[in-house]
C-alpha cells in the first residue's frame, strides 16, 4: 500500500502500533548513548567521574536541543505537506533541514568550546570533578554536527513513513557505541576520553547512513542539491514547529543548571553524581514515551491535514493510552527494585547509592502522569499549534519546575530539590488536560461541520 494511503485509510491502532514500535526502540537506542557511557564510567572510573559527566548534560541537552529544532520542526511540516500531496514542497523542507543543521550544529561547537570553563564552572564543577567534564564535553561539541544530523535527518525518515529505517540508523549507531565503550574504556584503559570518542564515531555512522538512505532509491523523499540553499519562508516554518521541542531541551538545560547548582549546595558532588543516575533511570522510562510521540506525529500531522479530524482524534488516545501505562509501569519499577536499578551505575559508593535510592523515589513519584502530560503536548506540535505546545512543555519544564526548585530547597533542603520534580509534574498535567479538553471539542464541531457540507452520497461513502 502507497504510504500516504496507509497514513489515511489504515486502522489507526494498527498504524501506531507499526509506527510506534521502531520509535521507541529508536529512541531507547539513542538515549542508550549517554546511558551506556554513564554505566561504563561509573563502574570503571569513579563516583566523581559519573558527576563530572553528569555536569555536562546540560550542554548535551542543549546540543540535541538544536537538532530538534530542526529535525522535529521539518518532520512535523513534511508529514503536512505528504498529507497535502505536496511532495515537491515536502522535498524543498528536506534540503533545506540539512543545511540548517549543519549551521546550527556547527554554531553550537565554535561557542561551546569558547565558553566550556565558564559554562562548567555555573553549572556547579568543583575542582574535583571539572577535568571529567571538560575531557567529555570537548569531545562531545567537536562531534555536534554528527550527532545532529544523524537525529534531525532520521526524524525526517519516520515522517516519510519508513519507521523501520529509522530504527535501524539508531540500531547501527547504539551497537557501535557498547562495542566501541567496551573496546576504548576496558582494553584501552581511555576512561572518559574513550566514552566520548566511542559515542562520535557511532553518530558519525549514522549521518553517513541517513544521508545515503535520502540519497538511495528506497527513499520517498530524495536530498536534492537544488533545494539546500536556505529560503526564508521555509526556515520560519521549521523554527515555528521546532521552537516547541527545542524551548523544552533548552528548558530542560535550565532546569539541569539549577538543580545541579542546588544539589551542590545540599548535597555536595555525591548528590550531583545521584541525579545523573537518576535522570539517565528516567530518560530509559521517558523514552518509549518520546518514541509513542514519534510514531503518533506522522499519523496525526497527516491526517489533521487531511482533515480526518475521527482519525486524529483516535491516534491521540491510544497514545496517551499508552504512554501512561508505560510511565506508571515505570514508576513501579523504580520503588520496588530501587538498588538494583542504581547498581547498574554504580557498584562500589554505598553513599552514592543511598542518596540517589532516597532521592529518585521522591523526584519520580508523580512520573504516571508524565507519560499523558508529554504526549498530549506534542499533539499541538503534531497539528501545527506551536505556541499552546510550547507552552505545556515549559509549563512542566520551567513555569512550575524553577520557582518549586528556587523555593522548596530553602524549606527541605536536599529533599526539597526531590520534591520540585512530582509537583511540577501534577500541576501540568492538570494544565495540559484543560487545554486538550478544549481542543478536542474544537475537533468535534470542526468534524461536524465537514459532515455537514458533504452531500448524503458523500456522508455514505
Amino acid at each position: 500500500m502507497d504510504r500516504s494511503k496507509k497514513l489515511a485509510n489504515e486502522g489507526v491502532g494498527k498504524l501506531l502500533f507499526e509506527f510506534s514500535i521502531p520509535a521507541i526502540v529508536g529512541m531507547l537506542v539513542n538515549s542508550l548513548y549517554i546511558i551506556i557511557d554513564r554505566m561504563f564510567i561509573g563502574r570503571v572510573v569513579g563516583a566523581m567521574a559519573i558527576s563530572g559527566v553528569s555536569l555536562t548534560f546540560p550542554i548535551g541537552i542543549i546540543i540535541m536541543g538544536f537538532g530538534m529544532l530542526v529535525g522535529i520542526g521539518a518532520a512535523s511540516r513534511i508529514s503536512i505537506k505528504l498529507g497535502q500531496h505536496k511532495k515537491d514542497e515536502a522535498e524543498k523542507i528536506l534540503g533545506n533541514a540539512f543545511t540548517l543543521l549543519i549551521i546550527v550544529s556547527l554554531l553550537v561547537t565554535f561557542f561551546g568550546m569558547i565558553f566550556m570553563d565558564p559554562m562548567l564552572r555555573a553549572f556547579g564543577a568543583s575542582s574535583h570533578t571539572i577535568v571529567y567534564a571538560k575531557e567529555f564535553i570537548t569531545i562531545i561539541l567537536a562531534g555536534a554536527v554528527l550527532q545532529n544530523l544523524g537525529f534531525g535527518l532520521n526524524n525526517i525518515i519516520r515522517s516519510e513513513g519508513n519507521p523501520k529505517k529509522a530504527m535501524t540508523t539508531m540500531l547501527i549507531g547504539c551497537i557501535l557505541n557498547i562495542v566501541l565503550d567496551f573496546i576504548f574504556i576496558y582494553i584501552f584503559n581511555f576512561g572518559i576520553k574513550g566514552a566520548a570518542t566511542a559515542t562520535v564515531i557511532s553518530q558519525a555512522v549514522n549521518t553517513i547512513w541517513v544521508i545515503s538512505y535520502f540519497r538511495g532509491k528506497n527513499s520517498l523523499l530524495k536530498l536534492k542539491v537544488e533545494n539546500f540553499k536556505l529560503e526564508k519562508e521555509v526556515v520560519i516554518s521549521i523554527f515555528a514547529i521546532g521552537m516547541s521541542p527545542f524551548a523544552m531541551q533548552i528548558a530542560a538545560s535550565l532546569v539541569n543548571v539549577i538543580l545541579n547548582k542546588k544539589l551542590g549546595i545540599y548535597g555536595g558532588d555525591l548528590a550531583i553524581g545521584a541525579f545523573g543516575i537518576i535522570n539517565s533511570i528516567a530518560t530509559m522510562i521517558l523514552m518509549p514515551i518520546f518514541g509513542i510521540n514519534q510514531g503518533s506525529q506522522p499519523i496525526i500531522g497527516f491526517n489533521y491535514g487531511a482533515k480526518k479530524y475521527e482519525r486524529v482524534k483516535k491516534a491521540l488516545k491510544l497514545a496517551a493510552i499508552s504512554a501512561t501505562i508505560i510511565s506508571t509501569v515505570g514508576t513501579l519499577l523504580v520503588h520496588i527494585f530501587p538498588e538494583f536499578l542504581v547498581q547498574m551505575f554504580n557498584k562500589s559508593d554505598v553513599s552514592l547509592t543511598q542518596i540517589t535510592v532516597h532521592g529518585m523515589k521522591i523526584f519520580m513519584i508523580m512520573f504516571p502522569v508524565v507519560g499523558f502530560q508529554i504526549v498530549s503536548s506534542n499533539f499541538f506540535q503534531a497539528i501545527g499549534k506551536a505556541k499552546v505546545s510550547m507552552f505545556l512543555a515549559l509549563s512542566r519544564q520551567v513555569i512550575i519546575l524553577i520557582p518549586m526548585l528556587l523555593i522548596l530547597p530553602g524549606i527541605f533542603e536536599l529533599n526539597g530539590v526531590w520534591m520540585a520534580g512530582p509537583i511540577s509534574d501534577f500541576i501540568s498535567s492538570i494544565l495540559t488536560l484543560i487545554f486538550l479538553m478544549l481542543e478536542v471539542k474544537k475537533l468535534k464541531l470542526e468534524d461536524t461541520s465537514e459532515l455537514s457540507s458533504q452531500s448524503p452520497k458523500e456522508c455514505i461513502e
